[in-house]
C-alpha cells in the first residue's frame, strides 16, 4: 500500500468536494448509460428450450413464474465439475437479498447451470441460497447464449464471448441475461452482459471500493475471495484458507 500525503481538516474536505464532483459525474454517466440501455433493441426468442427444475420440466417461457421480467444467470456449474465456480458463488451470496423486491417489482429471477439439477441442489443447499437453480443440461440454451462451448470450439482455440472472438480459455463462462414477455406469450431477449459487467450486482465490492486499502486485489479476485464456506474464521475476521479445486477460470477478472 503506497504510502499517503497527510493533511490539515481542510485540505482533506477540499479534496474530497473535489473527488465528490468526479462521483456525480460518474452517477449522471451511469443514468445516462441505464437510458441508452432499456433503449437497445430486442430480440425475439424462436427456440424452445426446456430446462430441468424442482417442478418437472419447465420452457423458458414458465421461468418467467407468472411476471413479464426474467434475470437469467449463466452460473459456471459444468456436468463433470464437483461444486460451482468461486466467483459465480461470490456473486450470487448478494442475490436472496434482493429476491423479494425483484419478485414484487415484476421481475423474475432464476440461475442456470449444464450441471445435473442434483448436483445445483446439492450446492445451493450447502450455500445456504433460496433463489431458483436450474440445469440446461438437455437443451442448447448455454451454447445458444455463449457461455459454454463445444469440442470443436474448444479444440479452434477460439470462441465468442463478451460479443467478441476471444482465446478460449475455459468451457464454461459467466453472464447475466435479461428476458421480458409480452401478454401474448412471446419472449424476446433484450440485454446480456458478461466478463466484469455483473460487478455493480456485487455488494461487497461496493464496500470495498470505499475501504482504505480497496479491493485489495494482489492479481484478481481469485486471489483472496473463496466459498463462504470456505473462509477460516480466528474469531475476529474472516481469513481465507488454501483453495479446495475449484472450477473456475482466469476469464472471471478479464475486463469488460
Amino acid at each position: 500500500m503506497e504510502p499517503h500525503r497527510i493533511v490539515s481538516r481542510e485540505e482533506w474536505i477540499a479534496a474530497q468536494r473535489a473527488h465528490l464532483a468526479h462521483e456525480k459525474a460518474c452517477t449522471r454517466a451511469r443514468d445516462e448509460l441505464n437510458r441508452q440501455r432499456l433503449a437497445l433493441p430486442w430480440v425475439k426468442v424462436d427456440k424452445t428450450y426446456t430446462f430441468d427444475t424442482q417442478q418437472g420440466s419447465q420452457t423458458l417461457a414458465e421461468l418467467f413464474d407468472g411476471r413479464s421480467q426474467l434475470l437469467v444467470y449463466h452460473f459456471m456449474f459444468g456436468p463433470d465439475w464437483e461444486e460451482g465456480c468461486p466467483g459465480c458463488s461470490f456473486g450470487m451470496d448478494h442475490t436472496d437479498g434482493a429476491l423479494q423486491h425483484l419478485e414484487h417489482h415484476d421481475v423474475s429471477f432464476v440461475a442456470v447451470s449444464r450441471a445435473p439439477l442434483a448436483k445445483l441442489e446439492a450446492f445451493r443447499k450447502r450455500m445456504g441460497w433460496k433463489f431458483r437453480w436450474v440445469s440446461s443440461a438437455q437443451s442448447d440454451f448455454n451454447y445458444d447464449y455463449n457461455v459454454s462451448y463445444t469440442d470443436e470450439q474448444m479444440k479452434a482455440g477460439k470462441v465468442f464471448y463478451n460479443f467478441d472472438v476471444q482465446d478460449f480459455e475455459c468451457d464454461e463462462m459467466h453472464g447475466l441475461s435479461a428476458f421480458y414477455k409480452d401478454e401474448n406469450g412471446t419472449v424476446y431477449h433484450t440485454f446480456s452482459r458478461y466478463a466484469r459487467g455483473g460487478e455493480p450486482m456485487i455488494g461487497t465490492y461496493a464496500f470495498l471500493d470505499v475501504a482504505p486499502k480497496g479491493r485489495n486485489e494482489t492479481n484478481n479476485m481469485m486471489d483472496w475471495m473463496r466459498h463462504h464456506d470456505r473462509y477460516e474464521d480466528d474469531g475476529r475476521q474472516q481469513k481465507a484458507s488454501a483453495p479446495e479445486g475449484g472450477s473456475c477460470c482466469s476469464e472471471m477478472s478479464r475486463g469488460k
